[in-house]
């Protein structure tokens, strides 16, 4: 049986055009207006949806997604409410992707076993852990895929063709590429470049690539949409939802001002092969 993640990227790849993967951190600002954007996002064009593990010190992430984190734990956002949220989400959808990102302390606390049942009976389909590197796969990567987890590693502008290939070999899913060397929300990637690694990562994978860390825009994630499989956009999401809060509170804006922005990604991402044929 193939999972959520290989129907959706075959599908798209069959409509020749990149997923939209969009990142929210769960219970920011709150746990029922996280559960509300959640459940819209599909509808406003997202194919894959990333939900962020509240954390206290989440290394990889710039000041938005910090900021996100911060506002979940304030809420009283934990693990298992997360999961509690997929399993809500998977009564109104039963397709979409959600991939949970994080780091592994959460996961170790509550505790790896016990975690991956509890994942994947909410309905989750991978997971990206961003502090566990290939050399630990025996601690929660291997025991994912045997979960029936698709276990997602990064690759970034500084894995070279000798480390390519051990990041690659335990992976499944898609694989999700770095586009800069920094946390997320710091800078804007090269297209050009980022056309490059994604060649060169799929010269030795046959798992999508998608593309993240930087798309801000619906312009940046057409650039990046014409060379990737996947185009993942968090921390301009995240700030959507932080500049639509009334005094640290979800307002009536927060909902539409997230769903808006993932409309007009989602619209440059049908629009970004057509465009790139265009060129040719």
């Amino acid at each position: 049986m193939t999972s959520r993640l290989d129907r959706c990227f075959t599908k798209l790849a069959a409509e020749q055009r990149p997923a939209l993967v969009t990142y929210v951190m769960a219970g920011d600002p709150d746990r029922q207006t996280s559960q509300k954007l959640v459940e819209a996002l599909p509808g406003a064009g997202a194919d894959v949806i990333e939900l962020g593990m509240p954390f206290t010190d989440p290394m990889a992430d710039g000041p938005a997604i910090q900021a996100a984190g911060l506002r979940a734990l304030k809420s009283g956002q934990t693990l298992r409410k997360t999961l509690q949220m997929v399993a809500d989400l998977r009564k109104r959808d039963a397709e979409v992707p959600v991939i949970l990102m994080g780091y592994f302390n959460p996961v170790y606390v509550y505790g790896v076993e016990s975690f991956l049942r509890d994942a994947k009976t909410a309905g989750v389909d991978g997971l990206i852990v961003v502090d566990c590197p290939p050399e630990e796969d025996d601690e929660i990567g291997a025991p994912a895929r045997k979960a029936g987890l698709a276990f997602i590693r990064l690759a970034t502008p500084t894995t070279d063709d000798d480390r390519l290939p051990t990041v690659l070999r335990n992976s499944s899913g898609f694989v999700y590429y770095v586009s800069i060397a920094g946390i997320t929300g710091a800078a804007s990637p090269d297209p050009g470049k980022v056309r490059e690694a994604v060649a060169r990562i799929k010269r030795q994978t046959a798992l999508p690539v998608a593309v993240g860390f930087g798309v801000k825009d619906a312009a940046s994630a057409a650039a990046i949409g014409a060379a990737a499989d996947g185009v993942a956009v968090g921390s301009a999401l995240v700030e959507a939802v932080r500049k639509s809060l009334n005094e640290g509170n979800a307002s009536s804006a927060t909902v539409p001002a997230v769903t808006e922005l993932v409309k007009s990604l989602a619209e440059a991402c049908r629009g970004a092969r057509a465009s790139e044929r265009t060129r040719a």
